[in-house]
């Protein structure tokens, strides 16, 4: 039987629908915040397309939420080679990547977000990895743009049909820097990935700062749609803060605030602050893509969860993004993975984004 490594980092993205912007050190608040795990049920949906290979396959993993239990849930057989402690930690990420390739791996599925991949370097991975999407910060193109579709590329590359690799950047951001509204983004190494582009997402760029003048012209196009009496969710992003900044408003960089008429209701929401509000009154939601990835929910925005999304729907959402966010994409739809596929289906298909002063242009979002 051929050998495939799953790694999962169980407690990734816990930290997400609750405001606290990543989980590094912070899973047991994120638990007592109401949090609750988001890795095991993103990386059963990546072996959920692998299950027609599961007769010919055996899965290396680490016992119990790190692996086992998810491979074992979809009917794979299974070898342990690694006992984590029951608190698991990245050094239990260390230590069960090491084991997963001494034991012969062809291929790791790992699950997790930018600090996950960050350990399979400090490891020395040198097997081809793909990355299931379970963080929040989520910007090494290590990963695939949903976890369905990681699944889909590790099947492609069991089959003989994408057996050319490439080697990617791990980057990640200081969370205590992040958390602080200051991004400080490092490159921690590479993994070998399988080469596919249309499964594998692209590295998320800074926006330069001759866009400047383009986010005050969006912002102020946005500013005279602002309707009276309503909630404005603004989610976060440098488009977005030029808005609040536009407004004399305090905001949080990579959070969600809400304004009302002019005025800051409430800063840094979690999901359940914005679910307490969009029951209030009439809400829309404000979002700019991410520059590179465009993503549109998914990274970095999980307080925006599937419920937030369905209760605001698409009617009530508006995309800023400047001219330069969109060619870059080259053709390629903005993404949504809420993990919860009637969300996504809600807010997929055409619409405007405002792109300038009295600008708009058409663009398509899809969860492909």
């Amino acid at each position: 039987m051929r050998k495939i490594g799953l790694l999962v980092n169980p407690i990734a993205g816990m930290g997400g629908s609750v405001g606290l912007k990543g989980t590094d050190g912070l899973a047991e608040e994120a638990a007592r915040r109401g949090a609750l795990p988001r890795a095991p049920l993103r990386a059963e949906a990546a072996l959920q397309t692998l299950r027609p290979l599961r007769e010919d396959l055996s899965v290396l993993c680490a016992a119990g939420a790190m692996g086992e239990s998810e491979a074992l849930a979809q009917g794979f057989s299974v070898q342990t080679v690694y006992a984590p402690e029951p608190s698991t930690t990245s050094r239990d990420t260390f230590e069960a990547a090491k084991a997963i390739e001494a034991a012969g791996a062809e291929l790791l599925l790992f699950a997790g977000g930018d600090g996950t991949a960050r350990d399979l370097v400090s490891a020395g991975v040198t097997i081809p990895c793909v990355g299931i999407p379970a963080g929040v910060k989520i910007h090494s193109p290590v990963y695939a743009v949903r976890p369905e579709a990681a699944g889909e590329l590790a099947c492609r590359f069991l089959k003989g049909e994408r057996r050319r690799t490439k080697q990617v950047e791990v980057v990640d951001i200081d969370e205590a820097a992040w958390r602080a509204d200051q991004v400080s983004t490092c490159l921690y190494g590479y993994l070998t990935v399988p080469d596919d582009r249309s499964l594998l997402q692209h590295g998320k760029a800074a926006s330069p700062a001759s866009e400047a003048a383009q986010h005050n012209s969006i912002a102020s196009e946005m500013a005279k749609r602002l309707k009276p009496g309503c909630y404005y969710l603004i989610g976060p992003g440098t488009t977005t803060k030029a808005l609040m900044d536009g407004l004399g408003l305090e905001d949080t960089l990579l959070g969600v605030d809400l304004i009302a008429d002019g005025k800051l209701v409430q800063k840094d929401l979690c999901e359940a602050d914005i679910l307490r509000r969009v029951r209030e009154k009439e809400t829309y939601l404000v979002l700019t893509p991410t520059g590179g990835q465009g993503f549109l929910l998914g990274r970095g925005n999980q307080q925006i969860g599937p419920a937030v999304v369905k209760a605001i729907g698409k009617d009530r959402l508006f995309v800023l993004a400047t001219k330069e966010k969109l060619f870059n994409l080259q053709g390629r739809p903005l993404l949504v993975d809420t993990g919860d596929p009637e969300a996504d289906a809600a807010v997929s298909g055409y619409m405007r984004a405002i792109v300038g002063l009295g600008e708009e242009q058409m663009i398509r979002v899809s969860a492909d």
